[in-house]
């Protein structure tokens, strides 16, 4: 089949390449100059299975409700509008025992999946993307703790392997941690996960779906589907456009608007993230892998001579609006845990990145019950530890293959 993929984040290249792997004629559309530009630039670079969990959860609302106001809150919400309100009372029925333990139990079943075929491109492409092993969660009190109980009791009831740390066994695993001068009741650490460069993952199998035939048209700007035209990609209103047998749409925010003429309705929202990365500046005094504190929920991962703090979500306000407070964090965080780790005196790349989200959590992956429109997108903040998984599953979807896990709870059907 001829298949057109909307979107070359990490998502829409590990769609190409699982589409043109089964045999078909794949063409890319990107509208950046570049590939991974997006969500996929500057992320965390973490995946954690245990840690892939959707934000509708119980407690959620009146937890980010009492974080309002607060200087180093992780969750900030402000400028909402009619659709960001709209989006929240979404969310916040999806906030129920029942719908969390559900879309959990999928996602960490889907993130699993992921991660085995990650390693199964890893090692056959034979690629090398400043990947490092292991991921370390930092508490700082006893309240901590005991908020992470329930979480650590579930996570070990579906099998996850993890094990709670003494700060000495800590300073085993990461010897750096700034543990004389910033306290560490005990700490979380889960020795199958790890931490990857997601843009230079994306840039990697960029070229291996070259080589198997893929296209890749950047600079793209595709327009509106059509109800009349479903099967055409446009670049312009004048554009008489190109013939598809199947569209998948992986362009995160923009594919609602492109997907709305056909009556797919898509409730997606930006969540903002912020990151910085600099230079190593003593290896000795930086990460082995990655930490994340549990209070400020920001990550710090080492990516081959640099070191990224990651975190901060902010529902609401200008994408383009850099918030100070929220990259001052991160600043405050790396310079508890690990000072000296990083050159951030200078060439500091600061990034400020647009999540999207959906209200219960899980991505959708399937039909959108448009003959021939598939969807791989709303993996939130959740994109590199999804896509390898998410792209297999949507790959053996067009094909008309089985997949080869239960993509239940990932279908279009779920948000009507």
């Amino acid at each position: 089949m001829k298949v057109a993929v909307i979107g070359a984040g990490v998502v829409g290249i590990t769609t190409a390449y699982e589409l043109a792997v089964q045999g078909h004629e794949v063409k890319v559309f990107e509208r950046n100059s570049s590939v991974a530009q997006e969500c996929s630039f500057a992320n965390a670079g973490v995946i954690s299975p245990g840690y892939v969990t959707p934000w509708a959860k119980p407690g959620m609302a009146w937890h980010v409700l009492s974080q309002l106001g607060k200087k180093n809150a992780p969750v900030r919400i402000s400028g909402l509008g009619l659709a960001e309100i709209a989006w929240l009372s979404k969310w916040w029925r999806a906030c129920n025992s029942e719908t969390f333990n559900r879309n959990r139990k999928n996602l960490l079943h889907l993130s699993l999946f992921s991660q085995q075929r990650l390693h199964e491109l890893t090692k056959r492409l034979h690629l090398n993307y400043d990947r490092s092993q292991g991921y370390m969660v930092l508490m700082r009190d006893e309240r901590e703790r005991k908020l992470l109980q329930a979480s650590i009791e579930l996570m070990r009831a579906e099998g996850i392997d993890l094990k709670v740390l003494s700060t000495a066994e800590a300073l085993e695993i990461e010897p750096a941690l700034n543990t004389a001068e910033t306290k560490l009741l005990e700490a979380l650490y889960f020795p199958h996960d790890e931490v990857g460069n997601c843009r230079e993952f994306a840039y990697l199998l960029k070229k291996e779906a070259e080589d198997l035939g893929v296209e890749f048209e950047l600079n793209a700007h595709v327009q509106n589907l059509l109800p009349d035209q479903a099967d055409t990609i446009r670049l312009s209103q004048q554009d008489k456009g190109q013939k598809f047998d199947a569209i998948v749409a992986c362009a995160g925010l923009a594919s609602a608007a492109l997907l709305k003429p056909l009556g797919i309705k898509i409730p997606l929202m930006a969540v903002h993230g912020y990151s910085i990365s600099a230079a190593v500046r003593e290896p000795l005094d930086a990460p082995r892998s990655g930490v994340m504190d549990e209070r400020y929920k920001i990550s710090i991962t080492r990516l081959g001579q640099r070191v990224r703090v990651s975190g901060s979500a902010e529902i609401g306000g200008d994408p383009k609006k850099t918030r100070e407070q929220s990259i001052k964090t991160l600043f405050k965080v790396l310079d508890d845990w690990f000072p000296g780790a990083a050159r951030t005196q200078e060439n500091v790349q600061i990034w400020k990145g647009s999540r999207p989200m959906l209200p219960d959590g899980p991505p959708l992956v399937g039909s959108s019950g448009v003959k021939g429109i598939w969807l791989n997108l709303g993996h939130g903040s959740s994109g590199w530890a999804l896509a390898c998984g998410s792209a297999k599953a949507i790959a053996d979807m067009v094909s008309q293959h089985k997949t080869e896990i239960d993509m239940q709870g990932f279908d279009y059907q779920r948000l009507k």
